[in-house]
């Protein structure tokens, strides 16, 4: 069977890695998270002290040192996916908290930050035979992505999923943080000048608002057999 470049982007919190890692895991593919990868850049700038109270990047501070900021994906076999370092540390927890997802938009949106990263998740899916995630996949980094997939899921539902995730890890937020810091980062995805979050022309859509994650599954392996074959 051919290999294919499998482009998922869509709104935070809609389950788009563990949807991405599962497929993944199930065709022998490569997964990227690159939403992590934009988290740890905006971890290193939290913890230089680039970030202020006001939530506003010390771009220049940044930049200037983007190159010190190596970022690479290892297998966790406990786990059965992989994790993110930052300069050879794990970070995969502390790039989950609400601290940097709150953040996080900022970062992303600063134009040196993201030429680098896209050129880093190219050069991964050169090959093919991955899976990325995240908000401009199928239509900056890999526009010529076999089958490309935005994800939705209401507002209410994402913010109760998070919520969930957070405190099962052992966080104390409030559902109503997790539902305004949701809200925050969509308006701040659409609406950023630099790849916009929004859907490729030729994307399916799959609102998984009432949808188990089987489901996803079940729905994701007609589309990926009708192009492999």
């Amino acid at each position: 069977m051919k290999k294919i470049i499998i482009a998922i982007d869509g709104y935070s919190s809609c389950g788009k890695s563990t949807f991405a890692k599962k497929i993944a895991a199930e065709r022998g593919y490569i997964f990227i998270d690159t939403g992590a990868m934009y988290r740890a850049v905006t971890l290193y700038a939290l913890r230089r002290g680039w970030i202020g109270s006001d939530g506003k990047a010390d771009t220049d501070s940044l930049v200037r040192h983007l190159d010190e900021i190596r970022i690479a994906f290892r297998y966790n076999p406990q786990r059965e996916a992989s994790d993110l370092y930052l300069n050879g540390e794990n970070v995969e927890q502390e790039i989950r908290t609400i601290e940097v997802s709150g953040h996080v938009s900022a970062v992303s949106q600063i134009p040196q930050v993201r030429e680098r990263l896209v050129k880093l998740q190219q050069e991964m899916g050169r090959e093919k035979g991955i899976v990325m995630d995240g908000r401009d996949i199928g239509t900056v980094v890999f526009p010529e992505a076999e089958l490309k997939i935005f994800m939705t899921a209401d507002p209410e539902v994402r913010a109760m999923r998070r919520f969930r995730e957070l405190s099962e890890k052992g966080e104390k937020v409030s559902l109503q943080e997790i539902t305004e810091n949701i809200c925050k980062r969509d308006n701040a995805d659409v609406t950023r000048k630099i790849s916009p979050l929004r859907k490729a022309p030729d994307a399916l859509v799959l609102d998984n608002s009432r949808m188990s994650v089987a489901e996803q599954m079940m729905w994701v392996r007609e589309k990926i057999d009708k192009l492999v074959r």
